[in-house]
């Protein structure tokens, strides 16, 4: 078995956790998740923890077990904690705002963006160069992000559009005469 696979996961106080054939439900403060496990690979529940275990032998159960394990521990870490990513805009009259469940974006488009935030995301503008995306499943959270992010990333040149938080860029040298 793999050696993240071998890793229990520790459930916290407020999470609930239901087996039901091959379907895991995670409940907790933060919402609920369900994942359908594949054939190979079979989950104990214990009293304060999880395990995850091969169910037919071989290369691929090998490899299922390690990111089964990893998927369930970010799904019970996204009920009871949450996941956030931070994006920033950096340009002149580059912008973002809420308009209910509507993300506005000016980023040097002729016009606005209009980006419908998916139900079970949060989005915040803190201020107008800075998005917060908020949620419990971490795949939606990163995708929501990554779309966000696509409507103008950042310059090579100038370093103006949008970029995660604590995002290192390398500016390229301009064209010399």
């Amino acid at each position: 078995m793999s050696r993240v696979g071998k890793n229990p996961i520790a459930i916290p106080k407020g999470v609930t956790i239901q087996l039901s054939g091959s379907r895991v439900e995670v409940r907790g403060p933060r919402g609920a998740l369900a994942l359908d496990l594949p054939a190979p690979v079979s989950v104990d529940q214990g009293a304060s923890e999880l395990r995850v275990r091969e169910a037919g032998g071989g290369r691929f159960a090998n490899a299922l077990t390690g990111t089964i394990r990893s998927i369930l521990a970010n799904m019970v870490r996204g009920v009871s904690q949450g996941f956030e990513r931070r994006l920033e805009l950096t340009g002149v009259g580059y912008r973002a705002q809420m308009q209910g469940k509507v993300l506005q974006l000016a980023l040097g488009y002729s016009k606005p963006i209009l980006f419908p935030i998916p139900p079970e995301i949060t989005v915040e503008t803190p201020s107008q160069t800075e998005i917060v995306v908020r949620g419990c499943d971490r795949q939606r959270v990163g995708q929501v992000a990554s779309e966000i992010r696509s409507f103008r990333r950042s310059d090579p040149y100038k370093g103006k559009g949008v970029r995660y938080q604590g995002e290192i860029l390398k500016l390229k040298e301009t064209k010399k005469k």
